[in-house]
């Protein structure tokens, strides 16, 4: 009864580690927060016709001299993401050093054996390292998205987020973007350019068929939990 306990907790135990090993773990966010903005309160009352043109309490009117670029919470802004980024390092380090050291006994008391009295005695020593190391990394990515206003910050500021999916047969790709803009590098067309984005964090992940053939099998990941190398 004992020896079948004993054998029950290591095949229990094996299969803990086999479905740790199985687990995979997502790769963690970077764009985080809401992706759009709140729902709207309830509509305001009707205005009443009194014979303005302008009028303050309905939705979508504007004064008559300010413009149509974003400004509250829920509007548009279109990203035109422009990123690229190139950066290298080169490393080369070379030293060198050595060292050495002699002496001679040519006279001594008569008292001491002969074979001390005529001995000569040396040392050397050298050390000597060399490295050298070099990494780059060029990225680029570019597009555009479509976002809205999630804040206004109280100097004005605008915090945007948005996110776009797509659905290809098997397969699914996602880009989100956030960050803070001012609205004063806002086109009259309502587009920034990314590198004009405070904070921006941009995310692009993918699922289906070519994300499954990137991951590690569910064997190799067990393998590489328990190896101690």
């Amino acid at each position: 009864m004992k020896g079948l306990r004993r054998f029950t907790g290591a095949w229990a135990a094996a299969l803990a580690l086999v479905l740790s090993g199985c687990a995979l773990v997502p790769p963690e966010p970077i764009v985080t927060g809401p992706l759009t903005a709140p729902p709207p309160p309830p509509l305001p009352p009707a205005a009443l016709a009194n014979g303005s043109i302008y009028q303050p309490t309905a939705y979508g009117n504007y004064p008559l001299f300010e413009d149509r670029r974003p400004r509250n919470v829920g509007d548009i802004v279109t990203v035109v993401i422009q990123e690229k980024t190139n950066a290298a390092k080169s490393v080369d380090t070379s030293t060198n050093r050595s060292g050495s050291a002699s002496m001679d006994i040519v006279l001594a008391p008569a008292i001491l054996p002969s074979d001390i009295t005529n001995q000569n005695y040396e040392a050397g020593g050298g050390n000597q390292s060399k490295g050298k190391g070099s990494s780059s990394a060029t990225n680029v990515f570019s597009g555009t998205l479509t976002t809205t206003v999630i804040g206004v910050l109280p100097n004005g500021n605008l915090q945007i987020a948005g996110e776009k999916q797509i659905a290809i047969n098997r397969g699914s790709e996602y880009v989100r973007f956030s960050g803070v803009v001012d609205p004063r590098s806002i086109s009259g067309s309502n587009t920034v350019s990314s590198t004009q984005v405070a904070d921006a964090r941009i995310e692009y992940r993918s699922k289906g068929v070519m994300d499954e053939v990137q991951t590690m099998g569910w064997l190799q990941r067990f393998f590489l939990n328990v190896s101690p190398f």
